[in-house]
């Protein structure tokens, strides 16, 4: 009879959950605030504060609003996550980045080995997904580190 070795199975410690405040994403932060419960990780919710929308902006008061209110959107998202965590009764840790979407996640998430990404397949975007590509996608063919992808409503499989 052969032996059977015993490998181990991954350990989700540190579970990154990338939201945009989106439905698909909250979706994405019940799953990766559930994998955290079950494997006694942390979850660290990023939010990225895109700066593509404003690269073809003018920087003037119209720009600084915008600004602003997707920083307070952010912090909205951000405290949505912690008040689940906190019900859940799972650790968080609240981040709030700034610049092109897909790349920093991918970084963040490489620079502080990260052992899980959970994130949703459609966002906020439009428009922008369909043309440039989405963020999902991006870090899905980008990042070293595992990626769980949670559909969206009305998408194959669901």
């Amino acid at each position: 009879m052969a032996s059977i070795e015993s490998t181990e199975s991954p350990t989700f410690k540190k579970i990154m959950v990338a939201t945009d405040g989106s439905e698909c994403s909250k979706k994405a932060v019940s799953a990766g605030i559930e994998l955290a419960r079950l494997s006694g990780g942390v979850v660290y919710a990023v939010y990225v504060v895109s700066t593509d929308y404003f690269s073809s902006m003018a920087v003037d008061a119209g720009w600084e609003s915008m600004y602003e209110f997707l920083k307070k959107e952010g912090k909205e998202t951000l405290e949505y996550v912690a008040v689940a965590c906190k019900e859940a009764g799972v650790p968080v840790e609240p981040v709030m980045l700034e610049g092109h979407p897909a790349p920093e996640l991918i970084d963040f998430a490489e620079d502080t080995s990260m052992d899980l990404i959970v994130m949703g397949t459609t966002g906020r975007a439009g428009l922008n997904r369909i043309l440039l590509g989405s963020v999902a996608g991006h870090v899905v063919r980008h990042c070293k580190v595992p990626v769980m992808v949670i559909r969206g409503k009305g998408q194959p499989g669901n």
